[in-house]
C-alpha cells in the first residue's frame, strides 16, 4: 500500500519526532552520573515538547479528528483502541505535568522532586513508547483501511490546518526545531 496518502502519514512521521525526544529524556536520566548533574534545561526543553508538540498538537488531531472520523467509520469510542489510546493520552498528560511540576525544586537539589522527576520520566518515556507502537501497528492500520478517498483527503486538509497553529505562541516548525537541538545535543538516543 501506498502510504504517503494515508490518514495516519503525518501522524506517524510526527511518532519520530516524539520517540527521538523521548529517547533524549530517556539518556539524559540514565547517564547522569547523579541527579545534580541532570541536564535540567534539556529536560524541561522536553517538557515542553511533549506538552506542545505531542500532546497539544499531535494528540490533538488525534482526539479531535482522526478518532471522531474512525467512529463515524464504525469503530467505538468507550471501548477498543480509541478507549485505550484516550486513556493513555490522560496518562501521558499526568506523566508530563507531573514532570513540569518538580523540575525546579529538582534543579534546586530537592531530593524528593529529583526523585517526582525521575520516576514520572521513566513513566512518560515507558508509556509514549508501548502507545506509540500500539498505534503504529494496530490503530492506525486500521485507520489506513476505513478512512480512504475524500474522507482521507478531507481529514489531511484538517491537519494541516491544525499544523498553522501556533502552541502557547510556538509553531510547530520551532516545536520540530526543539526535537532537532535536542537529538543533536544527544546523537546517542536516537
Amino acid at each position: 500500500m501506498d502510504d504517503t496518502n494515508t490518514a495516519t502519514r503525518m501522524l506517524r512521521d510526527e511518532h519520530v519526532l516524539i520517540l527521538q525526544v523521548a529517547g533524549v529524556l530517556d539518556d539524559i536520566m540514565s547517564s547522569a552520573p547523579d541527579p545534580a548533574h541532570l541536564d535540567f534545561d534539556a529536560i524541561e526543553e522536553c517538557i515542553a515538547f511533549f506538552r506542545l508538540f505531542a500532546d497539544a498538537c499531535h494528540h490533538g488531531k488525534e482526539e479531535d479528528l482522526l478518532f471522531p472520523e474512525l467512529e463515524a467509520q464504525g469503530l467505538p469510542r468507550d471501548g477498543g483502541p480509541i478507549a485505550v489510546m484516550l486513556y493513555e493520552h490522560q496518562v501521558g498528560r499526568a506523566f508530563v505535568r507531573a514532570m513540569a511540576e518538580a523540575v525546579s525544586g529538582a534543579r534546586a537539589g530537592d531530593e524528593a522532586a529529583v526523585d517526582a522527576l525521575l520516576e514520572n520520566g521513566r513513566g512518560y518515556v515507558d508509556l509514549i513508547r508501548g502507545h506509540i507502537d500500539k498505534e503504529d501497528n494496530v490503530l492506525f492500520n486500521m485507520a489506513d483501511n476505513l478512512v480512504v478517498g475524500s474522507p482521507c483527503e478531507r481529514l489531511c486538509a484538517e491537519y494541516d490546518v491544525v499544523c498553522a497553529r501556533r502552541f502557547e505562541g510556538q509553531t510547530v516548525e520551532e516545536l520540530e526545531g526543539i526535537a532537532s537541538g535536542l537529538a543533536a545535543r544527544y546523537p546517542a538516543a536516537g
